[in-house]
């Protein structure tokens, strides 16, 4: 049974795809309820729960945890995905921006893992009583702007806490069979990733915000990847496919750079 933040579109409904054809069902949980029942209904009857909402506001975290263990009585993988961004040179940036990425990219995966604890680590202190054995999976999706990219200080620094993150909780879960990890993207071929136009504004948060990027720039950012192209959702969640499945089994505190070959920083 898997949480998969931000999945109603784009790379978290691709990995909701992966997970589902591979036997588990999922909480398809996004800002957009009509997009995320839309989601559910394509993954299949029975195969799939929606919870819609503000993942930043106050509770979201524990009301989105208790909605998949009402859906489907258990937690076993945890995808924290979603997000957007908030550009603009350091010298240029308000404060309510950066703390805004901070938010959704770390503040909000932390209180989702807080909150999926009693349902992770002590289930698995039960199991191991009982000699039980049983793996469960954490992936915090983060960026290559982790590693540093011009404009988007607040979205590095909050990717990078995303790691940090990662990191952290496998060194304190580790010994409770949960493997936590990271990926680290780099030019995915979704929204946020595509080129402005006047019609690219979501709502988030009662604020208007514009998803993409400038032509100019995703011109410059396709130059830089050594296979010529960017990726697609598809390619993109086979990394988080492989961080639920049991090949990752004895794989914690990882980052996998899934980039096409860009190297550490999206301007190196």
């Amino acid at each position: 049974m898997a949480v998969i933040t931000g999945s109603a579109r784009g790379i978290g409904y691709a990995a909701a795809e992966i997970l589902v054809a591979g036997g588990a069902r999922v909480v398809i949980a996004d800002l957009d309820k009509d997009a995320a029942e839309h989601a559910a209904a394509q993954l299949g009857a029975g195969n799939a729960a929606v919870w819609a909402g503000n993942l930043a506001g106050g509770g979201a975290a524990e009301r989105l945890i208790a909605t998949a263990i009402d859906s489907f009585g258990k937690l076993d993988i945890l995808v924290n995905n979603a997000g957007y961004t908030l550009d603009a040179p350091v010298h240029k940036m308000n404060d309510a921006d950066f703390q805004s990425m901070l938010d959704i990219h770390t503040l909000v995966p932390f209180r989702l893992i807080r909150a999926a604890a009693p349902h992770m680590r002590e289930a698995a202190k039960r199991e191991r009583a009982e000699g039980i054995v049983t793996f469960r999976k954490i992936v915090n999706v983060s960026s290559m702007a982790a590693y540093g990219n011009a404009g988007q200080a607040n979205y590095s620094s909050a990717k990078a806490g995303s790691i940090a993150l990662a990191k952290t909780v496998a060194r304190e879960w580790g010994s409770f069979n949960i493997n936590v990890n990271a990926v680290a993207y780099g030019v995915i071929e979704t929204r946020l990733t595509q080129a402005k136009t006047s019609d690219s504004v979501a709502e988030i948060d009662g604020r208007q915000v514009q998803i993409g990027i400038p032509e100019q720039a995703k011109a410059m950012m396709s130059a830089m990847i050594p296979m010529g192209r960017g990726g697609t959702p598809a390619e993109a969640a086979g990394g988080i496919a492989f961080l639920c499945s049991p090949w990752s089994n004895y794989v914690t505190g990882q980052v996998i750079n899934i980039s096409g070959g860009i190297g550490l920083g999206m301007q190196s």
